[in-house]
């Protein structure tokens, strides 16, 4: 993708006007998405709720699959940028802590949006690959942090870095899908201090 490009290969825009207008098309996307789900929005929902004029929606998306794609690639980057780091400062178990709840955070802000991409995800493929691109890249950041830990002694060197971030992140993953989007009514500081000590535990830092 050349620097002109927006996200699905779409030529982005060359003036400011048109940079804003973009922007507000995938704003009122998203509202109209999160209000009428996927398979019920209509380009003429998105333009309507933007005040866009119909025929301008397609100088800047080819179809409504476009601009979901590009606001869950949006919606991934923010949720995924706070895996654990192994950088110095707070201890491994802090550091897991912080990551957890950056990630709850995260997902409470776009518990709506990731209620319809799941669905979206079931029926088709463009959507389930950028969700595996995304997932792949954030348990590879965590994977480096958990082999930085093994050389320093801190976890078992016999455990494997990308089965282990991977099994954790799912455990988190889930756990905030079943009581953010599904509805479990576990309580929310008693939910992450579980799954932090879980966590903890799992990779045998100290705590």
């Amino acid at each position: 993708m050349s620097s002109g490009d927006a996200p699905g290969g779409q030529q982005a825009p060359r003036t400011e006007r048109g940079a804003r207008t973009r922007e507000r098309l995938l704003a009122a996307a998203r509202e109209v998405f999160e209000e009428r789900g996927f398979l019920e929005t209509r380009v003429a929902h998105i333009t309507r709720h933007a005040g866009v004029a119909y025929g301008s929606f397609y100088t800047y998306f080819p179809s409504k699959e476009a601009v979901f794609l590009e606001l869950a690639d949006r919606l991934f980057a923010d949720m995924t940028e706070h895996p654990l780091e192994p950088a110095a400062g707070p201890s491994p178990a802090d550091r897991v802590r912080r990551a957890n709840r950056a990630y709850y955070e995260g997902y409470l802000r776009n518990a709506k949006m990731m209620a319809i991409i799941e669905q979206v995800a079931t029926f088709n493929g463009e959507f389930q690959e950028l969700r595996r691109k995304h997932r792949a890249a954030s348990t590879a950041r965590s994977a480096k942090a958990i082999e930085h830990w093994q050389r320093a002694g801190l976890v078992p060197a016999d455990l494997d870095p990308e089965l282990a971030a991977g099994a954790l992140a799912t455990m988190v993953d889930h756990s905030l899908y079943l009581w953010l989007v599904q509805g479990d009514h576990a309580d929310a500081g008693r939910l992450l201090d579980t799954l932090d000590a879980l966590t903890v535990r799992a990779l045998g830092l100290p705590t």
